[in-house]
């Protein structure tokens, strides 16, 4: 939903449009969410551990192609060479590439070691003497080897001088100088010194009496660039967690502390007791948080007002309901009292009166205390506003019969076109126009004219009732709409009107997305325009 959508758009909106799609969240905070989106996404930055064992692999791969074509090369040299210049030779090229050469003659039995007959080129540095941060990273590569389900890699001795390796009857240290021997072709095998560093050791035939020619590397280089690598992606790592759950409470507070501010004003609204309890509207704020809080503002000042007027309301019937009941007892009293026929006739008139009066009221009440719900419920359909008006004009009502007695016209000045169009309720947009109608025709002096005109006004309806009568001054036009107001011509009889047809012809209107107001005539006669303003009917 986009931040610039109304909370008018909203309300228009139907419930099935706006979908929850994470019902499965519903059981935690929205502070919970927030951080966990956020570290998830941390997370899969913490995927890189993963990804750096598996360049682990590679380099490791590469190195053994690399370890069986040097034992091939370096046995292939040894074959040419005279047996007097092996020991030169290996110590040579040991030193040279960093290796440690070791000839076996037949049943595995050692005949030169390049780190005897030379000097070492390498080193291995003892479990024992690991610095703490060493030995994070030993964890760290036990850690990574068991989450990706490695297989295990067997140890490295460095000690040259084991038994195993000289006695024929134990099982030797080199079981790949062996398979070399069997296969006749060069094997590699990878193994984990004391400092867990990979050390590949590659073996290869190289003369006729079945020697075997090992090499040992110490590839530390590998272990050094993949926990330097690793160790920088940790720092990055750590710096992104508190970064991101530094930056999830900032945004959690910016988000539930609103929203838990407007949750505690509405308890309050809810639970009565801070009549003038202020829901904040957060002005500042163009997002949802700040749509929400002018939503639950508005809804709070509605509903204000409709208690409001159901106080009164309440009130109002109280006291118009008292004055004819007043009435009827007082008659109905003296009536006890009186012989005279006449009077006696004239008292029983009085009371059908106030009976009548009490029936009209009651009626106008019901309907008056209906229209909001009534309208929250209908379906709206295109409604003709001219046919509308010429069905009221033409029909019998009390207009037409204030207009026989002062011989009144009525007419609809208007032709009809497409822009008296609106959404509505036909029978209460009819009962709108009946009121206005009959309120125009009482007002209206003899052989006067209600005149209903229409006028098209950008994408709205606007009709119009005017009368000859005397006019609303200024100050009344908006008490005229209170419920029981009631200033009727002089010559009509006492209780002939509820004074609740204006007010419930406005509740109507504003029912229907329009308003209703009374206004003075242009042309300067006397008279009063009541001036009906709907939204016209879209044609899509």
């Amino acid at each position: 939903m986009p931040a610039t959508e109304t909370t008018e758009d909203l309300a228009a909106r139907p419930a099935e449009d706006i979908p929850d799609r994470l019902f499965w969240t519903r059981r935690f905070s929205l502070t919970t969410r927030i951080l966990a989106v956020n570290v998830l996404i941390v997370a899969l930055l913490a995927g890189g551990l993963f990804f750096l064992d598996t360049y682990r692999k590679q380099l490791i791969a590469e190195r053994f192609k690399l370890a069986r074509s040097e034992v091939e090369i370096i046995g292939n040299a040894l074959a040419e060479a005279p047996s007097s210049e092996h020991a030169a030779l290996l110590a040579r090229i040991g030193a040279e590439q960093e290796l440690r050469l070791r000839t076996f003659g037949a049943l595995g039995r050692l005949q030169t070691d390049s780190f005897v007959v030379g000097e070492p080129s390498f080193t291995f540095a003892e479990d024992s003497d690991d610095a703490f941060s060493a030995r994070v990273a030993q964890w760290m590569d036990r850690t990574v080897d068991f989450l990706v389900g490695a297989p295990p890699v067997p140890p490295y001795y460095p000690a040259a001088d084991r038994p195993d390796i000289n006695n024929p009857a134990t099982k030797p240290e080199f079981p790949e100088i062996f398979v070399a021997e069997q296969a006749g072709s060069g094997t590699v095998m990878l193994r984990y010194a004391p400092d867990r560093t990979p050390v590949i050791t590659a073996a290869a035939p190289y003369g006729p009496q079945g020697e075997t020619l090992l090499s040992v590397r110490n590839a530390s280089d590998i272990t050094q660039s993949v926990r330097a690598a690793r160790q920088t992606l940790l720092v990055l790592l750590a710096l992104s967690i508190l970064a991101s759950v530094q930056l999830s409470l900032f945004l959690a507070r910016t988000i539930v502390q609103p929203l838990r501010m407007l949750a505690r004003a509405a308890a309050r609204v809810r639970l009565g007791r801070d009549r003038e309890v202020v829901v904040p509207r957060l002005p500042e704020r163009g997002d949802e948080i700040g749509m929400l809080a002018r939503a639950l503002s508005d809804m709070t000042s509605a509903l204000r007002e409709k208690i409001d007027a159901g106080e009164a309301f309440a009130a109002d019937v109280s006291h118009e309901l008292k004055n004819p009941l007043a009435s009827l007892r007082s008659a109905l009293e003296t009536m006890d009292n009186i012989d005279d026929p006449e009077l006696r006739a004239q008292l029983l008139d009085l009371a059908h009166q106030d009976v009548r009066r009490i029936d009209r009221l009651i009626t106008e009440i019901a309907d008056a205390s209906r229209v909001d719900a009534e309208l929250s419920r209908a379906t709206f359909v295109p409604v003709d506003l001219f046919a509308l008006a010429e069905g009221v004009l033409g029909g019998r009502t009390a207009a037409s019969r204030i207009g026989e007695e002062r011989h009144l016209s009525f007419e609809v000045e208007s032709a009809p076109t497409s822009a008296t169009m609106v959404m509505g309720d036909p029978a209460r947009l009819e009962r709108v126009v009946e009121n206005l109608v009959d309120n125009a025709a009482s007002f209206s002096p003899p052989e006067g004219r209600v005149v209903i005109r229409f006028a098209e006004r950008a994408d709205m309806v606007e009709m119009t009732v005017t009368d000859d009568g005397p006019g609303v001054a200024p100050e009344n036009r908006e008490r005229i709409f209170e419920r029981f107001h009631s200033d009727r011509p002089g010559d009509e009889h006492f209780g002939k009107h509820s004074g609740l047809g204006l007010a419930i012809a406005r509740s109507i209107v504003r029912g229907h997305d329009g308003t209703l107001e009374v206004q003075g005539r242009d042309d300067g006669e006397s008279g009063a325009v009541m001036a009906i303003v709907l939204p016209a009917l879209n044609p899509e």
